[in-house]
């Protein structure tokens, strides 16, 4: 297993942890949100995603057969109680090995914080142009209902805006603010804390975007699926 991070500096009950994670060659990852498909739940046609989930077995990184994305309500006002079917990740982008980094990375606090062994990784790619706002976060501040949440930053080209922000309560100041420059990692505890990103703004007469992966451990599945308990060490 890769040691990217430290990941017993982590307080898996009160804390966040951002870093640059160096080892990955970004470069190699930007081809491949260039064709992601847009999201067909979302109007506008500012966001792009496909969504793989991946079982950590010892040394090995195995991808698990396609799953369906579920949030309720409670935590998705937007489409939640929707069951939503993305595209797998590229099959080259899963084989590279700065693809694996990212995840082993995540797969550390995971082990350090929780009992599961599946990570689902979604890539997002969120567009804005001078007709058009992109809006990383359409259901506002909120929590997705997992134990983890990590946010890679992939690529920032011709925007401004998509700042990050952790809210110990939804109506409180947030604890964390920043806008997440390319190789920067943000993993905190989806309890402790509500996030957002705001809106991107293109800054010239060229499509901005904005290109990160999100990765959650455990994944989000429709209830009468049966995953997730079978996920668990």
């Amino acid at each position: 297993m890769l040691n990217l991070s430290k990941p017993q500096e982590f307080n898996c009950l009160a804390s966040y942890v951002l870093e640059m994670v160096n080892a990955v060659k970004l470069e190699q990852l930007q081809p491949f949100f260039e064709f992601l498909p847009a999201d067909p739940y979302l109007a506008g046609n500012y966001r792009f995603r496909n969504l793989s989930h991946f079982q950590i077995a010892g040394d090995r990184l195995i991808q698990l057969p396609h799953r369906q994305l579920f949030q309720s309500k409670a935590y998705n006002p937007i489409l939640g109680d929707v069951i939503r079917e993305y595209p797998e990740l590229d099959d080259r982008l899963v084989a590279s090995a700065d693809f694996q980094k990212i995840v082993w990375e995540f797969f550390q606090f995971c082990q350090l914080c929780t009992n599961f062994n599946e990570v689902a990784v979604h890539q997002i790619r969120t567009t804005a142009s001078s007709q058009q706002l992109g809006n990383p976060a359409p259901e506002g501040i909120h929590r997705d209902g997992v134990e983890l949440v990590g946010i890679f930053s992939v690529n920032r080209t011709g925007i401004e805006g998509g700042e990050t922000h952790l809210y110990p309560e939804k109506d409180s100041r947030p604890a964390f603010s920043k806008i997440l420059n390319p190789g920067e990692f943000l993993v905190f505890r989806d309890s402790q804390y509500f996030h957002y990103t705001s809106p991107v703004k293109a800054t010239t007469s060229e499509l901005g975007v904005r290109d990160v992966f999100v990765l959650t451990c455990p994944g989000l599945f429709p209830p009468e699926s049966g995953v997730g308990e079978e996920e668990k060490f």
